[in-house]
């Protein structure tokens, strides 16, 4: 059932999501070249999480369709893979991480499929690709009147 939020105010909410995909060497060295076959992950997967975050209530049913007012993708070589942080705002009655989190899930997942064919072993496997550490970092409520309710780190505490 769909929680009914139509007794909330509409403010302002911000959600920071990130993850992380696993990648080997010669993978990412491909990526730094522009060699992978399929084109940049870096630059597909930044519009694969805006779209993403947008159609949220299409990919989770029991999520409210938020307006929202702004989407950033951030998309970034590691040492070991890449990692996707996205960033959503809106003036809404519900809050936004889900869009956050939907943005870096689908982002992650288009980076695999564009690098799948480097990942490989001899059996077809992938035993060195991982998608982890997928969160949330911050969420952002500014209460009616301009005060901020933060939620963010790894502590959950509200600053």
């Amino acid at each position: 059932m769909m929680v009914d939020v139509t007794r909330k105010d509409e403010v302002y909410r911000e959600a920071t999501a990130t993850g992380k995909i696993l990648l080997r060497d010669r993978t990412l060295e491909a990526i730094r070249r522009g060699e992978v076959k399929k084109g940049d992950p870096i630059i597909v997967s930044k519009v694969v999480a805006i779209e993403a975050a947008k159609r949220t209530p299409q990919d989770l049913p029991f999520c409210h369709s938020v307006p929202l007012t702004g989407v950033d993708a951030d998309v970034a070589l590691e040492d070991d893979g890449v990692r996707v942080t996205v960033t959503v705002r809106a003036i809404a009655r519900t809050g936004v991480e889900m869009e956050a989190l939907n943005g870096v899930t689908a982002a992650l997942l288009n980076v695999w499929d564009m690098v799948k064919y480097l990942e490989k072993d001899e059996d077809g496997n992938y035993p060195w690709t991982r998608i982890s550490d997928v969160r949330v970092l911050r969420k952002v409520k500014r209460a009616p009147g301009g005060g901020d309710r933060r939620r963010g780190g790894s502590s959950g505490r509200v600053n």
